[in-house]
């Protein structure tokens, strides 16, 4: 029997990366998904390989209106809605003293009032389907520091906290709301225009081999692993609660020097 049979899922950012992966997984695992996305041809390309168990629905997660609209596209398609995955973030880096106000609250917009209004359009079919469960994407930028990525940082405490307030406030509702912390994942957000995704990759995973005890970056898949564990009914008594994938990045810091083996 599949982890989410029976399950309708609404995963935002579904198009490409984890949001691909979890919709994939989450699929493969029994749910009916809802694949939104701003980016549509990629997001019906999604849909359209998982098959009649998905929709595509175009969803810019700043909007008001366009959370009802994608909310009732999944509830007209599949009859209920039992998860969602915020996952759609964005980010830009500069200097502080470099950063425009535009930048900054375009950050804000997607990564932070984007979960916020995600939340709030899930509650009440949540609430009539009997509960539910909330993935909220932060990162491990939502637990320490990271130069030159200031709202970014920003957004993403900002989720965790707003998750454990929604968990507090929903739990009654038989709502469980938790966060996912990934660190360094092989994802288009780490991309950078004219360099070539092998080389960013190659780059990610000597960083990352340099500073992580596991010494790789991640995958979309370890993250969709996870997201799965918490939309299932195999997470049903945690919520308000931090789940960090990052092999290892923030549970300390690395010697200067190995020590001898």
């Amino acid at each position: 029997m599949g982890r989410l049979d029976g399950k309708v899922a609404l995963i935002s950012g579904a198009a490409r990366g984890m949001g691909q992966a979890e919709a994939r997984m989450f699929a493969a695992e029994g749910a009916k998904v809802a694949v939104c996305d701003v980016l549509d041809a990629e997001g019906k390309a999604v849909a359209a390989e998982i098959g009649a168990d998905a929709i595509y629905q175009h969803l810019d997660v700043t909007r008001e209106d366009a959370w009802a609209d994608a909310v009732a596209a999944t509830t007209a398609a599949f009859g209920k809605l039992d998860v969602l995955v915020n996952n759609a973030g964005i980010a830009e880096s500069a200097p502080l003293h470099r950063m425009t106000l535009e930048s900054w609250q375009r950050v804000i917009d997607v990564n932070q009032t984007g979960v916020f209004l995600g939340m709030r359009a899930v509650v009440e079919p949540m609430t009539a389907a009997g509960g539910g469960s909330i993935v909220n994407i932060s990162s491990i930028d939502g637990m320490v520091g990271m130069d030159y990525l200031m709202g970014y940082v920003a957004s993403k405490w900002a989720v965790r906290g707003m998750t454990k307030a929604a968990a507090m406030e929903l739990g009654h509702r038989n709502i469980r709301v938790n966060s996912i912390h990934p660190g360094f994942i092989h994802t288009h957000m780490g991309a950078r225009e004219g360099v070539p995704p092998e080389e960013v990759h190659a780059r990610l995973d000597a960083h990352t081999r340099r500073l992580a005890p596991l010494s790789r970056a991640g995958t979309p898949e370890d993250i969709a692993k996870l997201a799965l564990f918490l939309a299932s009914d195999d997470s049903a008594y945690s919520t308000g609660s931090e789940f960090v994938a990052d092999g290892g990045l923030i549970a300390g810091s690395p010697a200067p020097t190995a020590p001898p083996e």
